[in-house]
């Protein structure tokens, strides 16, 4: 019995050393601490849940005087530029600063009944928003046509219904992302440098010689990882709730759930942090096989934008990596509301990881 206290004391020791190593360390905070907060709130604040408003020049001579102008300037999304010079206007649509050019001509002034030509030239440089712009104006002008003529018969009659919803915010999609970097960052950079370093500097050949076994190595380090990690999470997320909106279905049972599903996930990362550091034999070797690890998860799992933009063949790819599992089950249980254990597909995911990367970390351990 005193033996097994023995080793849980050191792990509870090396745990404390390695956090307050980690937190020492510019490297680690800024990378799994600073840059997922400089995202979140960068993507937070500039990235809106509205369409963004186009950039509509007029055209020199262009009617402003009459109902089709005015109907046309409340429209929200649209940022009217007033006429100008016929070649600026040419040289800034061709390169896409701004998305039209509005020309309102007034046909049969002297008549009781004016007609007006309305005219939209854009380009290639914004064609994906001439259809939204084209439907924007067509409506604006049937407004104006219900109004002169309210009798007027129609082909149909719409209605609309709206049902209680939650809305969902750009930063429901970016923070697990960005929990899941930090997570990947502090996991695999983090175990590997300091593991190395450790070893480079005999401080595991001492260990060895004391009555410290492997295991409680490797469990003091990732205690040491899932302290940092509860601190970077709740600093991420109470900035998220409070300053962006954040949805947390349940409240404090949604932040503890999503807290221990990041168990499976600091297990994983951590893993391939140990693997690396066993198999490097110099400082320097570390980083280019981490970013190798690195760099596709953080493009291809959903970090920033969703997988479904990728093509069909490599989705398939995507979301067998564990960084998918995991993001994927926080978005679940923080906006769809669900609890860890009916996420069987990210679970079954992750153990199996788990499964894969556990044994080789163990086995790549080396003292010195």
């Amino acid at each position: 019995m005193q033996h097994r206290i023995s080793q849980l004391k050191a792990a509870f020791t090396v745990s404390r050393f390695s956090l307050l190593a980690t937190l020492k360390s510019p490297t680690s905070v800024v990378f799994s601490l600073l840059f997922p907060i400089i995202f979140i709130v960068v993507f937070g604040a500039m990235v809106g849940d509205k369409v963004p408003a186009m950039k509509v020049a007029l055209a020199a001579g262009s009617d402003t005087s009459g109902p089709v102008y005015r109907a046309i300037k409340e429209i929200p999304l649209l940022k009217l530029q007033m006429p100008g010079h016929s070649a600026k206007q040419a040289e800034d649509l061709k390169m896409g600063r701004i998305n039209a050019i509005l020309s309102i001509e007034a046909l049969n002034v002297n008549t009781p009944m004016p007609h007006y030509l309305v005219h939209i030239r854009s380009s290639g440089a914004a064609a994906s928003s001439r259809q939204l712009l084209e439907t924007m104006v067509s409506q604006a002008i049937s407004k104006i046509d219900k109004q002169i003529f309210p009798n007027s018969p129609s082909i149909a009659t719409l209605s609309v219904t709206e049902v209680p919803g939650r809305a969902y915010h750009s930063i429901d999609f970016i923070l697990p992302g960005q929990l899941g970097f930090s997570l990947l960052m502090a996991g695999v950079y983090g175990s590997s440098y300091l593991l190395f370093n450790l070893r480079q500097n005999l401080v595991l050949k001492r260990l060895r010689v004391a009555p410290v076994r492997r295991r409680s190595i490797i469990a003091g380090e990732m205690l040491s990882r899932l302290f940092f990690h509860i601190i970077s999470f709740f600093i991420m997320v109470l900035l998220g709730y409070y300053a962006f909106h954040f949805t947390l279905v349940n409240g404090a049972d949604t932040f503890f759930e999503m807290l221990a599903f990041s168990l499976p996930g600091l297990i994983i990362f951590m893993g391939i942090g140990f693997i690396i550091s066993g198999l490097v034999q110099n400082e320097n070797s570390i980083s280019p096989i981490a970013n190798t690890v690195v760099l596709p998860q953080i493009l291809l799992c959903g970090l920033f934008f969703s997988i479904e933009s990728y093509p069909q063949w490599l989705r398939g790819f995507c979301h067998l990596l564990p960084l998918t599992f995991f993001v994927d089950g926080l978005r679940k249980i923080a906006f769809d509301g669900k609890h860890i254990w009916e996420l069987s597909k990210e679970l079954l995911g992750l153990f199996v990881w788990m499964l894969i990367i556990a044994p080789l970390s163990v086995r790549s351990f080396r003292w010195e």
